[in-house]
């Protein structure tokens, strides 16, 4: 590197115009030369500050609406040129062209005309060409160049110039680094406007993402965590706003998207309780406050310091149904003005609003050196598609204990068993090596409720035990994808105990 650059001329060209006079001034009181672009060089002329307008450098005017204006080797040769380097001074000398010691730039706004609404033609012409150029060039010569892309450094670069005479190598090196990510992501950005997301494209461009809060830690105190919001969207769990509380955790997060994603897959009004990203109680019921008590009496233990999620408004009889309860968090599209002041009184209860989510799109999960790509996962499957296997059908009041059931079972951690009663969760089995463990563990759960209830699997039963054990417990109908190859036997045994079995044909393991 170079050591201190000093910065004799700038080139200022930002659509985003905080801040801007106050650099512009700053540059010029310490001596420097400013150059810029259209609406830029205007607001800093009005401003007093003194500029030289890029037509003046490059002797070319603006054309094509400001599509081109900075693409001329005048600046850009500037920009790249390497002072360390004589013979990029002479070539330079011979042109008559002067070097520039600092490019502030700040692209076009589209992710701001995405989210607006706006047609085509208005999004592709924000699509900037000029600036990443800009940034590119001089990210890349940052042993001889200064790159400013965020207003929040202006004050730190002008210092640095009054203090240190220009602008030091690690200074100019970190800058850079915050200039090549900042073209990534804008790139990113729009290429997925551009994808398509029910495609399986050969390459997969992440859309960027930008630190929208610092956490205390991760999922332990030694793991240092952040939250960050995914460009052309409203940000994590859809814009979601906290409306009151501590501050979100890295595990309050993780609860609370699982929560309200089962919530918005039930029939409202609904309440599901989150515990270590599993459901420990949801249900379906008159009311949120109803399907609160629901859900709460699934597992009145796992519920304690539990994430809450509604799918409805929540009102004042459901905040008063939560009063006596340790809840970590609670999410809903909506509050009342009355359950949001009986919440305040409880200081330590954060309050989410979030409005439920929108289906469809790809996940990714990344691996070591990879990531598996998958479209997420839906319940789609009807009854009518849905196959009795057994002598006895279930009756109506177990078609809606078992339907319900299998949308619960499809958010739990494989492998997944679900027993409930109505529309009510009784006992939930996650995360088991084995299927009958998780049954062990549903019934147990469930106690003597067991007796009478539906029971759903996200998989299908390789042996008969799971369902000789539900059969112990009570459980009077069953509901699982099938396709097993002792789908014969499993369907057998529950005809030897007078259940009746629905085969959907479709799995939803979740790992």
């Amino acid at each position: 590197m170079s050591g201190v650059v000093p910065v004799r001329r700038a080139v200022v060209s930002v659509s985003d115009k905080d801040g801007v006079v106050e650099l512009g001034r700053g540059l010029v009181a310490a001596g420097a030369r400013v150059i810029s672009t259209g609406s830029t060089a205007a607001t800093l002329r009005e401003a007093g500050v003194a500029v030289t307008e890029v037509a003046e450098v490059t002797g070319f005017p603006e054309m094509m609406g400001g599509r081109v204006k900075t693409l001329h080797p005048a600046i850009h040769a500037g920009i790249l040129a390497d002072k360390r380097n004589p013979e990029h001074l002479e070539a330079l000398s011979g042109q008559g062209i002067e070097p520039i010691d600092l490019v502030v730039v700040n692209l076009y706004p589209f992710e701001r005309t995405v989210a607006s609404g706006a047609g085509p033609d208005e999004i592709v012409e924000q699509i900037d060409i000029g600036g990443p150029t800009l940034l590119r060039a001089a990210a890349k010569n940052h042993a001889s160049v200064g790159v400013v892309v965020d207003p929040a450094r202006y004050g730190e670069v002008v210092a640095a110039i009054e203090k240190e005479g220009g602008l030091t190598d690690e200074l100019r090196r970190d800058l850079a680094r915050e200039a090549f990510a900042h073209v990534a992501a804008y790139d990113a950005a729009i290429a997925a406007w551009f994808g398509r997301e029910d495609e399986e494209p050969p390459r997969i461009v992440v859309p960027g993402f930008e630190r929208a809060a610092s956490l205390r830690y991760g999922e332990n105190p030694h793991q240092a965590a952040a939250l960050y919001r995914k460009v052309l969207t409203d940000g994590p769990l859809g814009g979601a706003d906290v409306l009151q509380g501590k501050e979100m955790s890295y595990n309050n997060w993780l609860d609370a998207e699982a929560a309200r994603g089962l919530a918005a897959w039930l029939e409202g009004p609904a309440c599901v309780i989150v515990k270590h990203h599993n459901p420990c109680g949801a249900a379906e019921a008159g009311s949120p406050a109803h399907a609160y008590r629901a859900a709460f009496e699934s597992d009145t233990v796992s519920a304690f310091g539990g994430v809450v999620a509604f799918n409805a408004e929540v009102d004042a009889a459901a905040a008063a149904a939560m009063a006596d309860v340790f809840t970590e968090v609670v999410v809903a599209p909506a509050f009342s003005a009355e359950a949001l002041a009986a919440f305040a009184e409880r200081k330590n209860l954060r309050v989410v609003r979030a409005p439920l989510p929108t289906e469809g799109g790809l996940e990714l999960r990344p691996i070591d050196g990879g990531a598996l790509v998958q479209h997420r996962d839906a319940v789609t499957e009807t009854r009518d598609a849905m196959k009795v296997a057994t002598r006895r059908e279930p009756t109506e009041d177990e078609w809606a204990s078992l339907l319900f059931a299998w949308k619960v079972a499809a958010r739990v951690k494989s492998n997944a068993i679900v027993l409930a009663v109505g529309t009510a969760t009784v006992g939930v089995g996650a995360g088991q090596m084995s299927r009958v463990d998780s049954v062990h563990i549903a019934s147990r759960k469930a106690g003597e409720r067991s007796a009478g209830s539906a029971m759903a699997s996200d998989a299908f039963f390789p042996f008969r035990d799971g369902i000789d054990a539900a059969a112990e417990a009570g459980v009077k109908a069953v509901i699982q994808p099938g396709g097993s190859v002792r789908d014969d036997e499993v369907v057998a045994a529950a005809d030897e105990h007078g259940m009746a079995m629905v085969l959907t044909g479709v799995r939803h393991f979740r790992h």
